[in-house]
């Protein structure tokens, strides 16, 4: 498995990294550990958590495996994240200082760790103070709590504003962002993917197969059954599903991912998950597999070499839609009137 760098950091990270959001939800404890094993068998060393995952469990059944593997800990860059609420009083969430510094501590007791080496926060919070959090990030890195700290969710001004007050006060700066990014769902290259690589900031893209449409095995006009997240579960997600299954523009990506998948003699799974892993400003690819089975699906894209025709073709069939100034149609006629001396 290739590897990379941390955003702009020095901490050495596996191409793949592996979403733990199935521990103790869709996958038990045994089933967890067994994934946890592979995916480091196979070379990969960044393993992702956060708080609020199974309500902690998450990082408990992780913190499990690490006391059992004491020799391991070494080797495995983990990551976590706080922000949502863990309890139901007014400051069990959000990002001030006060939730943060139980959150953190909270989390390091799950894990059984003395240090996460990448903590980052879960969605921006419009009440905290910007400087209050980030203060606390130093804080934090300064007490050897914390190695670095990332964003999760944050928009494109989000981004540039956290580097900008982090460089004013000359506190430590974030070194990745973990958005939602796949070929289905390229939104962010408006101004996520600009802002990060502005910054020097690593992408860790999560839902790399677009909740399982990547993965070939959704049917147009056919309800998921059976061995999918959502055919196991008929009531969650149904009318994002119907929403994505009438829109053209699934199919027309779908389809593509597949016909390059039977010319390369791969998997659709494995064809996404390449052409994600080479996107500009990508650091580590976050793989969630309810099954060992699935994971080794997964990993196998480490070893797929996408040949420039066929990623070009899953460009074009997937660029995202700009349908809303200033990225659109109108913007364009705009920008063609200045040019003519009009508004």
């Amino acid at each position: 498995m290739e590897l990379r760098t941390l955003g702009s950091s020095g901490t050495i990270v596996s191409e793949y990294a592996l979403g733990t959001m199935t521990f103790g939800a869709e996958a038990d404890e045994q089933t967890s550990h067994a994934i946890l094993e592979r995916y480091l068998d196979a070379g990969g060393n960044l393993v992702d958590t956060a708080d609020v995952y199974s309500a902690g469990v998450s990082e408990t059944i992780i913190g499990r495996w690490l006391a059992r593997n004491h020799g391991r800990r070494d080797g495995i860059v983990i990551a976590t994240k706080g922000r949502f609420p863990m309890g139901a009083g007014p400051n069990d969430l959000g990002l001030s200082r006060t939730h943060l510094r139980a959150a953190l501590d909270a989390s390091l007791r799950r894990l059984g760790v003395d240090h996460i080496d990448l903590y980052q926060l879960h969605a921006w919070d419009a009440l905290t103070p910007l400087e209050e959090t980030l203060r606390f990030l130093d804080d934090a890195v300064a007490a050897g709590k914390i190695s670095y700290y990332g964003f999760s969710n944050y928009l494109g001004w989000q981004l540039t504003k956290a580097v900008g007050v982090a460089a004013a006060h000359n506190w430590a700066p974030p070194v990745t962002l973990q958005p939602q990014y796949s070929l289905l769902v390229r939104g962010i290259e408006h101004e996520v993917v600009p802002a990060a690589l502005d910054a020097g900031v690593g992408l860790l893209p999560w839902s790399p197969l677009a909740g399982g449409w990547l993965s070939g095995k959704y049917s147009r006009d056919e309800s998921p059954t059976g061995a999918t997240r959502l055919g196991e579960n008929p009531t969650r997600g149904m009318e994002a599903w119907e929403a994505r299954n009438a829109d053209e523009h699934t199919w027309r990506v779908v389809d593509a991912v597949r016909e390059v998948a039977d010319e390369l003699g791969s998997t659709p799974s494995r064809v996404a998950l390449a052409w994600l892993a080479d996107r500009p400003a990508v650091t580590s690819v976050i793989l969630g597999a309810r099954t060992v089975e699935q994971l080794e699906d997964n990993l196998a894209a480490a070893d797929l070499d996408l040949p420039d025709d066929l990623r070009t073709r899953l460009d074009d069939v997937s660029t995202p839609r700009a349908e809303v100034y200033p990225y659109g149609e109108q913007a364009v006629a705009q920008r063609h009137r200045k040019r003519e001396g009009g508004r």
